[in-house]
């Protein structure tokens, strides 16, 4: 068993990602399995279910090199990531936002500095890259953006230390999650349901129909071998067929990525469970 640590701070998401999800967690609550050993979560983003959870043994993934890299960083290299993020906060300005936007890093703290940055600087703090990998998101209007938060760096350096973290495709979960000790969260790129939705790829890896046929594949398998399986999409004719026969709950949610504020608004969604 690990030793239990209280943080004064508890662990939480500490980048703004789209599709987090934050805020339905009240409304993922009761479908949640009641036990499970191991945790598994191939689409990392924000991290907001396995900052919930805090499972004693878990293996989170992204095909996001910089994803992947950041959250290894604030596990293993927390006070030198503070540092650099102390001294991006120092410096910050429109000029600034724009210089390290251009810049490479080559020393993976720096690397997963800049992208904190940017983050927390950026448009809405959205992720997006163009088709050479490069991150390209204007510059938000924010007054004081938080920058650095030391306090939650460290608490949840603390809660990712048991962690296994690597880049790797969702379907790699396949050689890892094996009976019904295993519990399986998917939260892919949702399936578009309007024209203005069709944007999938916060990176310049899309994901297409076709990856949503092959993800439901993988759902089906684990389920078959008994794995607790959970998965948040769009709700729409071509979902709701695809995870026919498994169990689909209807929830509420908010639209918070959109250029005008007008067009954010309730929207439903749908959690599909491999179980009762």
């Amino acid at each position: 068993m690990h030793e239990l640590i209280v943080d004064a701070t508890p662990p939480r998401p500490f980048l703004k990602w789209a599709g987090g999800k934050g805020r339905l967690i009240s409304q993922y609550h009761p479908y949640f399995p009641q036990s499970f050993e191991r945790y598994h979560e191939p689409f990392l983003g924000g991290g907001a279910i396995f900052f919930h959870l805090l499972p004693e043994r878990s293996r989170l993934t992204d095909i996001n090199p910089e994803l992947v890299n950041v959250f290894c960083t604030v596990r293993d290299a927390p006070e030198r990531l503070i540092a650099l993020l102390k001294g991006h906060a120092a410096r910050h300005s429109k000029d600034y936002y724009y210089q390290m936007r251009a810049s490479v890093p080559i020393d993976r703290v720096e690397r997963a500095a800049r992208l904190i940055y940017l983050n927390r600087t950026c448009f809405n703090g959205l992720y997006r890259e163009n088709s050479r990998g490069q991150f390209n998101v204007p510059m938000g209007r924010y007054k004081q953006p938080l920058i650095c938060n030391a306090d939650l760096l460290r608490s949840v350096g603390r809660s990712l230390r048991y962690s296994e973290i690597q880049v790797a495709p969702f379907d790699a979960v396949l050689d890892q999650a094996r009976d019904r000790r295993d519990f399986v969260y998917f939260d892919p790129p949702y399936y578009p349901i309007s024209d203005t939705s069709k944007f999938t790829a916060y990176s310049r890896h899309a994901f297409a129909e076709a990856d949503q046929i092959h993800l439901r594949d993988v759902f089906g398998a684990l389920a078959q071998r008994g794995v607790q399986v959970m998965l948040s999409n769009s709700d729409c004719e071509f979902i709701r067929t695809l995870y026919a026969g498994f169990c689909i709950t209807t929830v509420s949610a908010m639209r918070a990525i959109n250029s005008k504020g007008d067009r954010r608004g309730k929207i439903t969604e749908v959690l599909i469970t491999s179980y009762q």
